[in-house]
């Protein structure tokens, strides 16, 4: 009896019917772009973060590496922000390099996976094109918040794509009167005021230097990888308002320590992530600011919180590193629309 019941239980189980196939759905740059714009970025920015705020989200830390052998840097993200379908893992590089080369600096996809199941839903080669998207409208989520009603003048420091991608998310909250541009190549930095003036219709003029960009701006916007800073607070007006983009790694800083000092209010992205990565970063380790003294996380400004901008003569600062929730955001509004749509194609694994 011992026998035959171990030799039925070595007998393999008659086979089932196989599960269907996942589909996948894969997108690439184009068909991307199609689906998604700075307006709908926005929106879905300024949820995600209203909803970090709330405690509504999963984030993770932020994965970093230096490539040093071909000036490249490489920064994995993710998050889930709940109630919603999918959840996202994206890889972004900057390879700084390329641009001699005739090539993107930036590139990239993002992963998305079914939030119910865990299944991969889609793979989005974006080629970076999502990360620059919601880096602009996290910038002018802050602008709303924090900047004067009226701008009679931005300050751009840095020329390259991600300076175009502030300025259009920011026309969708403020009319700028007028922009100046400053960027460490001239000939670059005239041809980005040029397409700029031409794509927004706003007055856009290249400037000699950093400090003839902010002087006199309501808004400054820093976009650039910069390792050392660039702007000082003495050249701030009163009112004026900066927002930094650029310090996302451990070793980068676009402001003078003194600026978040002379701040009336610092907001950051995230607190836990900016210690570690951004502006506030080297002030804290400078010593001229406390993590306590951090105004708030700009989650708690979009969610009503805490207040933005109240008087005219206020100075503010927004330190942005960049966090999953915005490219967990943007995934679910292209996946989502690329289903409504029928766009790109679906592979079933």
């Amino acid at each position: 009896m011992l026998s035959a019941d171990k030799s039925a239980m070595q007998e393999p189980f008659p086979p089932g019917p196989a599960p269907p196939p996942m589909q996948v759905r894969i997108l690439i740059e184009q068909e991307i772009r199609g689906l998604i714009g700075p307006s709908a970025a926005l929106s879905a920015v300024r949820d995600a973060f209203a909803a970090l705020a709330r405690g509504e989200a999963t984030l993770p830390g932020v994965i970093g590496f230096d490539v040093p052998d071909h000036r490249g840097e490489v920064h994995v993200k993710g998050a889930y922000l709940h109630a919603q379908p999918f959840f996202s893992v994206k890889e972004a590089a900057g390879f700084y390099a390329n641009a001699e080369k005739g090539l993107p600096i930036g590139s990239g996809l993002v992963l998305v996976f079914d939030a119910t199941t865990g299944a991969p839903a889609a793979v989005l080669f974006d080629n970076g094109y999502l990360t620059e998207l919601r880096t602009g409208a996290a910038g002018a989520l802050a602008a709303d918040l924090l900047a004067r009603p009226r701008l009679r003048r931005v300050g751009m420091v840095g020329a390259g794509s991600q300076a175009r991608f502030q300025l259009e998310s920011l026309c969708l909250v403020r009319r700028p009167e007028a922009v100046a541009v400053f960027g460490r190549t001239p000939a670059r930095a005239a041809a980005c005021a040029a397409e700029m003036q031409a794509r927004f219709g706003v007055p856009v003029a290249p400037v000699a230097s950093a400090r003839e960009a902010v002087e006199g701006s309501d808004v400054v916007i820093t976009a650039t990888p910069a390792r050392a800073p660039i702007v000082k607070a003495e050249w701030l007006g009163e009112g004026t308002h900066v927002t930094a983009v650029g310090a996302d790694g451990p070793d980068k800083q676009e402001l003078e320590s003194a600026v978040l000092r002379r701040a009336d209010k610092v907001v950051v992205d995230r607190l836990e992530q900016c210690l570690r990565l951004g502006e506030l970063h080297h002030a804290v380790e400078a010593g001229v600011l406390a993590p306590a003294d951090v105004w708030a996380e700009l989650g708690e400004l979009a969610a009503g919180m805490k207040p933005g901008r109240e008087s005219e003569d206020e100075i503010t600062v927004a330190d942005l590193t960049g966090v999953g929730i915005q490219d967990a955001a943007v995934a679910n509004v292209v996946v989502a629309e690329a289903a409504r749509r029928g766009a790109g194609r679906t592979i079933g694994i």
